[in-house]
C-alpha cells in the first residue's frame, strides 16, 4: 500500500470517528445537569440531542423511559408529576451514557429583567455580612445565564452554565433579590427552590418579549424583520460613531514620571472636595479625565496590613493607585468602589492615593452620600473632604460628526426579542413555578409604551411556556433621584410606575411596591432583602395560597363630594393608615386646571377624604407622583406601602366628550400682540387658564417680544400660525386698507404655503413643537383665487375660521373651526356665549383681535376679565384647552 493510499484511509477513518463524536453522542441542554432543581407536581419535559433516529433511554427514581431521536437528532421525554424531594440520580443512555447527580425536585422560578435583578449578593455583602458568613442552604440552587443575544430567532440552548447551591462562596454570585425571595419561601415551606437568573443590566423590556408577543406592535415587527437581515446589521454596525469621540491624550499617563508614580512631584494641582461632581466645583462642562490625589497618614502599627478602600460610586470610570501601585479599576458608574489593599503596600507615615476618573457625558466625579474611607482592621480613616485635582485630558467631539443628528447606536441586547431568543427561549421546555420580573429603569425615557409592553411580556411568556395562568410577580420602580418638595412636577418614573400598577389588571399577577426602599443617589439600592421578602409575600398568597397580606392599599376609584374627593381603596389588610401616625404626605389635588397643590386629608375606613380649601371643585388627585416620593406614608396596618396612583389617565380623558365636561371653550388671540402680552396674558396666567395666541412672525409684536412668547410657550400656551406677514385678500369689498405688498389676491398658492412653513419654523425655534394650528388671516382661504386648504392640512393640525357659531364635536370641520369674533361685547354678553357651550354640549371659540386697545375690533379689559373669572369658576363643567388640544381631542373622540 502506498503512503498516499494509507493517508487517504487514515483520513477517512478519522473523519468517521469525528462524525461519530459529533453526532452519535447523546447531549443534554445546559439546564439539565448536575444539581438541577426540577419543578414538582407537573409533567416534566426532558429533552436533548442525539444521532438521527437513535434510541435514548432515561432512568429516574427506579423507572425507565424510552424514546427515539427524530431525523434531525432531537429527542424529548415526559415524566409524570413528582413530589418535592431529593437528591436523586438520573441516567441518560444512548451510544454514550450521562449520569446526573444531586437532583432536587421543588419549585423553579425564572428571575429576569435588568440590573436590579442581575445584581448579585457580592454587590450587597457589606449590608448583609451575617448572611454571607452563615448562609448554608444546599436546597436553594441558582443557575446563572450568561449574557447572550440572538437576532435571528429562538436559540436551541443557553450559554454554558451550571447549578450552584447557596452555600459558602457560591452564594456571592446569586441574584440578591432572587436569593432573599427563595430563602423566604424555603424557610416557610421547606421545599427545594431553583432560581434561573436570566437578566442583563441596562436592557429595555422590548429585548425580553417574544417575537410573537409583538404581533400588535407594527414598528417592532418591522425591526424584527430588519434585524434578521445580516447585510442590514453589517451596514449599521460598521458605521463610525459619534458616541466615541476623537480624543486628545491623557497627560497623566504620557508625562514622565506618570502622575500616579511615587517619584512624581505634584505641581499646579488645585483643591476639590470628595464627594461631589467637578462641574459643581468650578470645572465647567468638562468631558474628559480628571486626576484626584490625597496624602493620608497611617500609624506605624497598621503599616503593611491588608485594608479595604471604599470610594463610594464614581461617574463614570476609574483607576485607583496607592503608593504608585494600581489596586483596581471599574469601567462604568454603577458598581460600588470597593478595592482591596494587599498586604505590604501601606507604609507608616504618608501614603498617597491617586484616582484617575474619566467621564464622557453629564457630571463627572464622586456620588454624594456614599462611604469614602480606608478601613484597616478596626481602624477607619475618613477620606471625605479636600483632595487635589488636575485635568489630564479634555475630550473633543469628533469633527467628522459636527452638525450631524444621530439616532441611538445599534446595541444588539437592546433589540426586540434579542435577549428572549438567547436567554429565555431555551428554557421554555423546563417546567417553572412562575416568573420574577424586575425591570423598568431602562424604559423611563419613554414610559408611555410600557402600558402595553408589560402586559405583552406577560402574555408572551404564558404563551411560550404553554401556561395560561403562569404566575407573574414583578417589582415596581424604587424611589430614585433628587427629591422635589413642590407638587405638580411631571415624572417619567412616576408614569412608568403607573404603567406597572395598571398591569395588575392582568390575572394572576402581583407587584411589590418599593418606593420606600430606594436610594436617591443609586439606581441600584442595597435593600434587596426588602424587595425579595415583598415578592415572597406575593408568592405566598398568589401562588402558594396562604392567607397572608401581600400588598399595601390599592387605589380603586374616586368620587366628588362637595369640595372634597373621596378616594376608595382595596386595603389588602386590616386597615388603611400612615406608617408614622401623621397626616398623609405626597398627596396632590387639583381642579380642572390641573394645577396641583398639596392636599389636606383624613382617613375614614377604606376611604381617604382629600381636599384643599383653595379648590372649590376638585377633580384630580395623585399620590407619590415623583421620581423620588420621599416620605410618602400611606400604608396598611401590616406595614406595606400603597402604590403611587392618580385618579385619571390623560389618554382616556380624550375619549370622553370634552374631557368629561358639559362643553368646551377655547380662547384665541391675534393681531394686537403687544396688547395681548400686556392685558391678556397676565390675567390668563394668574387664573391658570390656557389659550392660543396666533402670531404673525414678521410683526413687531412678535419680533420685539420673542422672549415673552417663549415664556408663554413654556407655560402651556399654544403659539399658533398666523402666517409671516398676515396677508389679506384686497380684492374683496371694503378692503382698501390691505397693503399691496401683502395682498393675498396677488399671491401664488406656493408663496402663501412657503410663508406658512417659514412661520412654523420660526415658532418651533421658540416652543420646540412640530405641530400647531393655523388661523386664516381675515378668514381668507384662497391665494390668487386658488384654495390652499388641502395643502395646509399637511402643515398644520387644524385651523380656526371666522364663522360666527359654536362647534359640534361630530360635525365640526377641524380645518375651519367656527368662532365668535369679539368687538365691544360686555362681560355679560361674553359669558352668555360661554354658557352656550354648556347648554349645547359644544365647543365655543372666542376670537380676540384686541383686548384693552390696539385694534379696531376690541373688547374692554373689564369685559375680558369678567369672562375669564366666569370660566375659572366653572371649570368643573367647562373644559378650557388650547386650540391644538381641542382639535386633537376631536380627532381622538371621533376615532
Amino acid at each position: 500500500m502506498t503512503v498516499n493510499a494509507t493517508r487517504i484511509i487514515l483520513s477517512i477513518l478519522l473523519a468517521i470517528n469525528c462524525y461519530s463524536l459529533s453526532f452519535s453522542q447523546v447531549k443534554l441542554p445546559q439546564l439539565v445537569s448536575d444539581g438541577m432543581v426540577l419543578q414538582r407536581n407537573t409533567k416534566l419535559k426532558l429533552w436533548g440531542w442525539a444521532s438521527p433516529n437513535e434510541k435514548v433511554q432515561l432512568k429516574f427514581k427506579g423507572k425507565t423511559y424510552k424514546t427515539t431521536a427524530d431525523s434531525p437528532g432531537n429527542w424529548k421525554l415526559e415524566i409524570k408529576p413528582q413530589k418535592a424531594g431529593g437528591p436523586y440520580k438520573m441516567t441518560i443512555k444512548a451510544s454514550n451514557t450521562i449520569v446526573l447527580q444531586d437532583i432536587l425536585i421543588g419549585d423553579v422560578w425564572l428571575c429576569t429583567g435588568q440590573s436590579n435583578m442581575a445584581n448579585y449578593i457580592e454587590r450587597v455583602k457589606e449590608k448583609y455580612p451575617e448572611e454571607v458568613a452563615t448562609a448554608n442552604y444546599p436546597e436553594i440552587r441558582h443557575f446563572f445565564v450568561a449574557t447572550a443575544t440572538n437576532l435571528k430567532g429562538p436559540a436551541a440552548d443557553l450559554p454554558e452554565g451550571e447549578w450552584k447551591a447557596a452555600v459558602g462562596n457560591d452564594l456571592l454570585r446569586f441574584t440578591s433579590v432572587g436569593y432573599f425571595f427563595a430563602k423566604n419561601i424555603y424557610e416557610k415551606y421547606k421545599v427545594p427552590i431553583g432560581l434561573i437568573n436570566s437578566s442583563v443590566g441596562g436592557t429595555p423590556i422590548e429585548a425580553w418579549i417574544t417575537e410573537t408577543g409583538f404581533r400588535n406592535f407594527p414598528e417592532e415587527m418591522t425591526t424584527l424583520k430588519q434585524n434578521k437581515d445580516q447585510h442590514y446589521i453589517d451596514s449599521i454596525t460598521g458605521l463610525k460613531s459619534a458616541y466615541y469621540p476623537k480624543k486628545t491624550s491623557d497627560l497623566g499617563l504620557l508625562e514622565s514620571p506618570k502622575w500616579f508614580e511615587n517619584n512624581y512631584e505634584a505641581k499646579g494641582w488645585h483643591t476639590i472636595n470628595i464627594p461631589g461632581y467637578w462641574e459643581d466645583q468650578g470645572v465647567k462642562n468638562l468631558d474628559g479625565v480628571v486626576w484626584y490625589r490625597k496624602e493620608i497618614d497611617v500609624p506605624e502599627e497598621l503599616a503593611g496590613k491588608m485594608a479595604n478602600l471604599y470610594m463610594g460610586r464614581i461617574i463614570n470610570s476609574d483607576y485607583v493607585y496607592l503608593n504608585g501601585t494600581e489596586i483596581g479599576n471599574i469601567t462604568y458608574q454603577y458598581p460600588p468602589r470597593r478595592y482591596v489593599v494587599p498586604e505590604g503596600l501601606l507604609k507608616a507615615g504618608k501614603n498617597t492615593i491617586v484616582i484617575r476618573v474619566s467621564n464622557s457625558g453629564g457630571k463627572g466625579g464622586f456620588v454624594p452620600d456614599k462611604p469614602y474611607n480606608l478601613v484597616i482592621g478596626d481602624t477607619l480613616i475618613d477620606l471625605k473632604g479636600t483632595w487635589e485635582f488636575k485635568v489630564g485630558e479634555v475630550y473633543v467631539p469628533n469633527d467628522y460628526f459636527r452638525g450631524v443628528t444621530f439616532s441611538r447606536p445599534f446595541v444588539a441586547q437592546n433589540q426586540p426579542a434579542a435577549l428572549y431568543n438567547a436567554m429565555v427561549a431555551p428554557i421554555v421546555n423546563y417546567g417553572i413555578k412562575g416568573v420574577l420580573w424586575y425591570q423598568g429603569e431602562s424604559n423611563t425615557g419613554n414610559p408611555k409604551p410600557y402600558y402595553k409592553l408589560l402586559p405583552a411580556l406577560i402574555h408572551s411568556y404564558r404563551e411560550a411556556f404553554k401556561s395560561e395562568k403562569l404566575p407573574f410577580l414583578y417589582v415596581q420602580l424604587a424611589n430614585y433621584m433628587a427629591v422635589d418638595y413642590l407638587p405638580g412636577a411631571e415624572s417619567n418614573w412616576a408614569e412608568l410606575r403607573n404603567a406597572q400598577f395598571k398591569a395588575l389588571k392582568v390575572p394572576n399577577t402581583a407587584m411589590a411596591v418599593i418606593t420606600d426602599l430606594g436610594e436617591w443617589n443609586d439606581i441600584h439600592p442595597l435593600n434587596k432583602k426588602g424587595v425579595g421578602d415583598r415578592l415572597a409575600l406575593a408568592a405566598r398568597n398568589l401562588v402558594y395560597k396562604e392567607a397572608v397580606v401581600y400588598s399595601g392599599p390599592e387605589f380603586q376609584y374616586s368620587a366628588v363630594k362637595g369640595d372634597s374627593l373621596m378616594l376608595n381603596f382595596k386595603t389588602f389588610g386590616s386597615a388603611i393608615t400612615t406608617n408614622d401616625g401623621k397626616p398623609i404626605r405626597r398627596l396632590e389635588i387639583a381642579g380642572a386646571d390641573m394645577q396641583f397643590v398639596w392636599a389636606n386629608s383624613y382617613i375614614k375606613g377604606n376611604t381617604v377624604v382629600a381636599y384643599n380649601t383653595e379648590i372649590a371643585h376638585p377633580e384630580f388627585v395623585r399620590y407619590a407622583w415623583a421620581d423620588n416620593p420621599l416620605d410618602a406614608n400611606l400604608y396598611n396596618s401590616e406595614g406595606l406601602p400603597a402604590s403611587p396612583f392618580r385618579n385619571y389617565e390623560p389618554d382616556s380623558l380624550d375619549t370622553m366628550l370634552w374631557h368629561g365636561k358639559k362643553g368646551a371653550v377655547v380662547l384665541t388671540y391675534d393681531d394686537a400682540l403687544e396688547e395681548h402680552l400686556t392685558n391678556a396674558l397676565p390675567v390668563l396666567d394668574s387664573l391658570h387658564l390656557k389659550a392660543t395666541f396666533y402670531l404673525s412672525t414678521h410683526s413687531k409684536g412678535f419680533t420685539a417680544h420673542m422672549d415673552s412668547w417663549k415664556w408663554a410657550a413654556k407655560h402651556g400656551y399654544e403659539l399658533g400660525n398666523h402666517t409671516l406677514y398676515h396677508p389679506c385678500d384686497g380684492s374683496k369689498p371694503n378692503r382698501d386698507w390691505v397693503s399691496a405688498s401683502y395682498d393675498l389676491s396677488t399671491y401664488t398658492k406656493q408663496r402663501l404655503l412657503d410663508e406658512v412653513k417659514l412661520t412654523n419654523v420660526m415658532l418651533q425655534a421658540l416652543d420646540g413643537k412640530d405641530e400647531r394650528t393655523f388661523a386664516y388671516t381675515c378668514g381668507d382661504t384662497e391665494a390668487g383665487g386658488v384654495s390652499f386648504v388641502e395643502e395646509l392640512k399637511s402643515l398644520c393640525a387644524g385651523a380656526r375660521g371666522v364663522s360666527w357659531d359654536a362647534n359640534s364635536i361630530t360635525t365640526a370641520d377641524i380645518y375651519d373651526i367656527d368662532c365668535f369674533g369679539i368687538n365691544g361685547e360686555t362681560g355679560e354678553e361674553l359669558i352668555a356665549l360661554a354658557k352656550q357651550a354648556v347648554a349645547s354640549n359644544r365647543l365655543v371659540v372666542f376670537l380676540f383681535h384686541g383686548v384693552g386697545g390696539g385694534h379696531g375690533l376690541n373688547v374692554s379689559n373689564q369685559a375680558h376679565r369678567e369672562l375669564l373669572n366666569y370660566l375659572k369658576a366653572h371649570e368643573h363643567e367647562i373644559w378650557i384647552p388650547t386650540m391644538y388640544e381641542a382639535v386633537e381631542h376631536i380627532k381622538v373622540f371621533r376615532n
